[in-house]
């Protein structure tokens, strides 16, 4: 993932490389992340230099609801999406190799075939690899929220990646955030209300955010926050018709 800056045009915005809103780490790799780069990746991985797909193709069936998700992490929420939704095309896009390869292993073994993953920036997926009003939901679940004000420059949520992202959704399609830093919530909050040719679904006039919806599985992380008292926010605004 990276910050974009102005979209190049309207019908194909592609933003410019720009300050990058994650940061690579190195780290140990496990017997099972190792399995799923060397042995599962050739199979679902996915590259940008591959240019622009056809997602009917690339899944082996058309007409079914396809669900982005931008920073997997180590990917327990998304492989259980898609085995609790096997009429659902996922793509995962992840930065980092452990998280991939754990990704991978796991979908692996329960025999998942309805996810693919990248391991390349977001907003090159968006604009190279992903066709035009071809996606039901984009995911961001728990961005870095990059507290210090000096470093919201690398925040991905930015008014030309929500611009981007309502191109790929489909009219109707919806970009789900969430978040459990109060202050990134509200940025958000700001950036999306502003942001054209979105509106919000949350059903109540008085706060721009909706209760955490059953099909967004609950994190360790999270269920470990909720015991200490810590908040959760979710925002989901659907690309106007």
């Amino acid at each position: 993932m990276n910050e974009g800056a102005q979209a190049a045009d309207d019908s194909n915005p592609r933003p410019k490389r720009g300050v990058k809103s994650y940061v690579l780490r190195a780290g140990r790799m496990t017997v099972a992340q190792t399995r799923g780069l060397e042995e599962i990746w050739p199979r679902w991985g996915l590259s940008v230099e591959e240019g622009l797909q056809d997602l009917d193709r690339l899944f082996g069936r058309a007409a079914h609801p396809r669900v982005l998700e931008i920073g997997f992490g180590m990917g327990a929420s998304l492989v259980e999406q898609a085995e609790a939704h096997p009429e659902t095309d996922f793509i995962g896009i992840e930065v980092h190799a452990p998280g991939v390869g754990k990704l991978l292993d796991e979908a692996d073994k329960r025999g998942l075939t309805n996810l693919r993953v990248y391991r390349d920036d977001a907003l090159e997926v968006l604009s190279r690899c992903l066709p035009e009003a071809s996606l039901d939901t984009v995911q961001l679940f728990f961005p870095d929220p990059w507290p210090k004000k000096k470093h919201h420059k690398r925040r991905i949520v930015q008014p030309a990646f929500v611009e981007l992202v309502r191109t790929r959704l489909k009219p109707g399609g919806v970009l789900h955030m969430a978040t459990d830093w109060q202050a990134y919530a509200e940025y958000m909050a700001e950036v999306m209300e502003s942001a054209p040719g979105y509106r919000n679904t949350a059903e109540a006039q008085t706060t721009p955010y909706v209760s955490r919806p059953e099909f967004r599985p609950l994190t360790k992380f999270e269920a470990r926050g909720e015991r200490l008292g810590h908040g959760v926010w979710d925002l989901i605004f659907a690309r106007a018709t």
